[in-house]
């Protein structure tokens, strides 16, 4: 009897050493790059070259030119956008007509094709399909598309065609929203495209110029709309639009007076915009547009995330820019870090 005990008894601690050893198995890091943050730098306008900057999550330290340290090449003119699926992400460069797929946390090179690609803006990743958006020849108001390529070959599958002016694009179940901002003109449209078919389901009627899109937590989705410029046959203003993605209809609409916001975001069950030099705050169930800004700062580009809001400033579009990372609670600024020429786009890894 005393050694059964005895046996059951080391048995039953054998089991209790695995399992601990199974739970305290260290997990490995992915790669230096993972759990950060990742500034597009679109590089000089006409020459040079994009690049990318790493931020740890703590913003304790950054690394400028990356994708260059890892790979001994440049990416091309201009990096327009970043996204992710999965373990890769996925590098547009517009005037280069480059599309580099990578490791999204070593950021080694995977593959690079130039083809089916004429002025490539934004891309989106869904059932295993990326979606390219492409102004095509800027001359030519009818040639805009929507390229098609394997997630993870990138072969080209097929093209769609679409208004004018493609920017933007947004993935909600078995849709894609893509933004019509009229690439060098002006538009005032969302394309519904309906991903099981490659086709347009809709084509929706919004403000001049939706510059920003983003899905709340009841998959509406919100269309920031610039307004036409100073500059244009008729100056128009910005408008905020909610659209039900169930009918995809425009439920409710907010006119701004005199400005031209830009640059919308959604986190924390809150809007966040840019505007007059200010960064607005604003609740989805709101009746009217917040009327005083929550921090003074403009820059370049900007999204909220969490409990932070980033501001990249261009500053002379020819040298390095910064980053400014404000706190959402304390609305302070509690860091400013100095990254490539011309930082766009704001990711998070």
């Amino acid at each position: 009897m005393k050694i059964s005990k005895f046996l059951l008894s080391i048995f039953l601690l054998s089991v209790l050493l695995v399992s601990c050893d199974d739970d305290d198995e260290p997990q490995l890091p992915k790669g230096d790059y993972e759990n950060g943050i990742l500034i597009t730098n679109q590089g000089p306008f006409g020459s040079g070259t994009g690049t990318v900057t790493y931020i740890a999550e703590d913003f304790s330290t950054s690394q400028n030119t990356i994708y260059k340290a890892v790979n001994n090449e440049d990416l091309g003119n201009v990096l327009q956008s970043l996204t992710f699926n999965n373990e890769s992400a996925y590098l547009v460069v517009n005037v280069s007509n480059i599309l580099v797929k990578v490791n999204r946390y070593t950021f080694e090179k995977e593959i690079a094709i130039i083809n089916n690609l004429n002025n490539p803006r934004y891309a989106v990743v869904v059932n295993g399909k990326l979606f390219v958006t492409n102004w095509g020849d800027t001359s030519d108001e009818s040639d805009d598309y929507v390229a098609v390529f394997d997630a993870e070959t990138l072969v080209y599958e097929t093209s769609i065609s679409v208004d004018l002016g493609p920017e933007k694009v947004i993935a909600l179940g078995n849709n894609i929203y893509v933004a019509h901002e009229g690439a060098y003109g002006f538009n005032n449209k969302i394309s519904v495209i309906d991903v099981t078919s490659n086709s347009v389901s809709k084509v929706i009627t919004v403000g001049d110029i939706p510059a920003s899109l983003t899905i709340d937590d009841e998959n509406n989705l919100w269309v920031l709309c610039k307004g036409n410029p100073y500059y244009a046959p008729v100056e128009t203003y910005g408008v905020l639009e909610k659209i039900n993605t169930s009918s995809n209809e425009i439920v409710t609409s907010f006119d701004f007076v005199d400005s031209h916001p830009e640059h919308l975001s959604y986190t924390n069950g809150k809007l966040y915009y840019q505007n007059n030099g200010g960064i607005f705050e604003m609740e989805t169930s709101s009746s009217a547009l917040p009327t005083t800004s929550i921090i003074t700062d403009s820059g370049y580009s900007f999204i909220a995330n969490d409990d932070y809001a980033y501001v990249n400033d261009a500053k002379d579009y020819a040298s390095s820019g910064e980053v400014r990372i404000y706190n959402l609670d304390t609305k302070q600024l509690e860091k400013t870090i100095e990254v490539g020429i011309n930082p766009g786009g704001i990711y998070f890894n």
